[in-house]
């Protein structure tokens, strides 16, 4: 694990982890846990959004309960690896909104995409329907997850 920038203390990864924990614990709650006054907690919270550590706040949804209880992995490998296609194909799989996630990788293959289906017919139309027609696209190997072992966006810090 690489160090935390020097700017961090102690109490700045501690109140970190635990926004990290649970976005919604209230001020006061998240001062006691820190030993902190409400007014130095909050402004630490205020400084580290400001100074971009704290980039957001969201609700994780169960995807089972929403009909996309289907985890798939797909190695994309284009034609070819020129900035003009690269771009298009970044352009194109922003706009999908099946997409959970893309990211550019070193190796065998271009892109991983993580994406979530209902079930492996809807991933089937997902394929056709999107990523096979995505530019650049030569070909595509699927990985249809069995079981999620973890699941965790949580970064680690060392507290």
């Amino acid at each position: 694990m690489s160090q935390l920038p020097a700017a961090l203390d102690r109490t700045d990864r501690r109140i970190l982890a635990l926004l990290q924990r649970d976005g919604r614990i209230t001020n006061l709650k998240l001062a006691e846990s820190v030993h902190l006054s409400p007014t130095a907690t909050l402004e630490r919270v205020k400084r580290l959004t400001t100074e971009g550590y704290i980039i957001g706040y969201r609700a994780r949804l169960n995807p089972h309960k929403l009909g996309a209880g289907m985890l798939v992995f797909v190695e994309v490998l284009l034609d070819r690896t020129t900035p003009h296609i690269l771009e298009e194909f970044q352009a194109a799989i922003r706009d999908q909104p099946e997409v959970m996630e893309c990211h550019l990788v070193a190796g065998g293959f271009d892109y991983l995409i993580k994406l979530r289906a209902a079930d492996m017919a809807d991933y089937r139309d997902i394929a056709g329907r999107v990523l096979w027609k995505l530019p650049g696209v030569r070909e595509t190997r699927t990985y249809a997850v069995m079981e999620e072992v973890k699941n965790s966006a949580d970064l680690y810090l060392d507290i």
